[in-house]
């Protein structure tokens, strides 16, 4: 029986969905040209191009690339989040294991199973399975079991307990940074007015005179193609962790995370 690999799955889901979001932008600019046909057939045209046109339509390009490069910039520091939950997951696993190095008589299972416990908690809050007060409840009650492990450690702690406490302050720094980025959105006004400008733009060049309609019509497609596929892409990444959404097609991947979360629980 052939199976699918789970990363070649993921990676055909994730270019459905891209393939879904691009489908429904080429349906929305098919009304677009139809309502342009229309109009040129009625004699409903009013607007003349000329410089001023121009230069609405680069004021809009200019204000949604500004758009983009804001919202880009929380999604490149959230690629970094799973990879440092994984590092700090392994780490503690790793400080855990060396106390019972240190005394073999030192019970340590506890927090060790706690641990990995903590890693598919977060992956199930990632995936929006479970809430975020779970999860920091989950997190204060590992936090305990690795505070009753550290204090097995009979020889200069301090450094040991450190390590395990920065480790913990780690996992709680970045639970914190996802759940205000999936809280916070880009400037809501600087949407609202990208939003207004790609209609008055749509407008504009529907209500153009044109004396060659297919010329007309080709320009229309192409430039709220664009415009469209901007604005939903940028409306995707404002949320890098949509991992529970079916239409985000632009997510950050914790595959690294899903990987150490496997190895801690063997």
């Amino acid at each position: 029986m052939n199976t699918v690999p789970p990363k070649a799955g993921l990676r055909s889901s994730a270019r459905r969905r891209r393939l879904r979001k691009i489908r429904g932008v080429f349906l929305q600019v098919l009304v677009l040209c139809g309502i342009k046909v229309a109009v040129h057939v009625l004699g409903l045209e009013r607007i003349s191009v000329n410089q001023l046109f121009s230069a609405m339509v680069a004021s809009t390009v200019f204000l949604l690339g500004f758009l983009l490069s804001g919202v880009l910039t929380d999604f490149k520091e959230s690629e970094k989040i799973p990879g440092e939950l994984a590092t700090a997951l392994q780490s503690l696993t790793l400080e855990i294991q060396a106390i019972q190095a240190y005394h073999p008589e030192a019970r340590v299972g506890a927090a060790l199973n706690a641990v990995a416990g903590l890693g598919s908690s977060l992956l199930d809050w990632l995936k929006e399975r479970i809430s975020t007060d779970q999860i920091l409840l989950c997190h204060g009650q590992v936090h305990r079991e690795v505070v009753l492990a550290a204090v097995q450690f009979k020889g200069d702690a301090s450094t040991l307990r450190g390590r395990l406490m920065q480790d913990m302050a780690t996992i709680l720094q970045k639970v914190n940074r996802v759940q205000t980025i999936r809280d916070t959105t880009f400037v809501p006004l600087v949407y609202w007015m990208a939003d207004i400008a790609a209609v008055l733009l749509f407008a504009g060049l529907v209500m153009a005179r044109a004396e060659n309609l297919a010329e007309s019509v080709f320009f229309l497609a192409v430039i709220s193609f664009i415009v469209i596929l901007l604005l939903r892409l940028i409306d995707d990444i404002d949320n890098p962790f949509g991992l529970s959404d079916i239409d985000s097609a632009e997510d950050v991947s914790i595959e690294l995370l899903e990987k150490a979360v496997e190895r801690l629980a063997i």
